[in-house]
Order: C-alpha cells, then structure tokens, then sequence
C-alpha cells in the first residue's frame, strides 16, 4: 500500500488522462501499473508523472507498462536531459537503436539530438 501513496500521482495522471483498463497491484515490493492510454499525448503525461515520482528511474519498485490505443500515433518531444537510451527505457521493447531508425529523417548522429524534436517511436 506504501507504494500506491508514493505512485499516486502516476495513478492520478493516468485516470485524468482517460486511461482506460487501468490494472493496480502491489506484488514482493513492485507495484505493477497497466492500461491503455488513448493517445501518446496521454502516456507521455502518465510516464511524467512516474519520472517525477522517480527521478532517474534509479528505483526498482514499479512497473508501468501503458499500451497506446489502436491507431494512436506515438510522437515523443525530446526534452533537456534526454537521449535516445533515456528515451527507450519509456518504451517496454523499444531500443535506443529503434528509435534512431525510425527518424533517421531527423537524426544524423543518435548522440545528437535537440530538445523539441518530436519523434516517431516504433511499435515492437
């Protein structure tokens, strides 16, 4: 139960958003978070919510997993402090390396990348 008190804003974020199929459960110390955001927009808020609860993600002790509906495109807005390994911790399966081939219209160098660049994050 402490970790739904200290994950409590990734819940509200998540029921805010319309997160639907939202599944809660605490489980040998993780707590474990599903749904099914209805637009990127909507997970991108939610995995906000669990960075600022969880800075770094150094803390082993919740798993999100937030699927984006059927037909939602998933766009991610680069923000200071960002690079694509970053990036890909967000996306259970993704690697920074898909990342990078799914905009190699934009990134030439996948070490460099610019804060507001918008980018395509591949379905796995």
């Amino acid at each position: 139960m402490a970790l739904q008190g200290k994950y409590k804003a990734v819940m509200d974020a998540a029921n805010a958003g319309g997160v639907t199929n939202l599944q809660v459960r605490e489980q040998d110390g993780v707590l474990y978070v599903d749904g099914v955001a209805p637009s990127a927009a909507v997970k991108e808020q939610v995995w906000q919510a669990y960075e600022s609860a969880n800075p770094d993600f150094r803390d082993s002790d919740m798993v999100l997993n937030i699927a984006l509906a059927e037909g939602a495109e998933e766009i991610y807005t680069v923000k200071a402090g960002d690079n694509l390994t970053t990036i890909a911790k967000k996306f259970p399966g993704l690697s920074w390396r898909d990342i990078y081939e799914a905009n190699t219209d934009r990134i030439k160098n996948p070490d460099h990348i610019q804060v507001g660049w918008e980018l395509k994050i591949p379905r796995k």
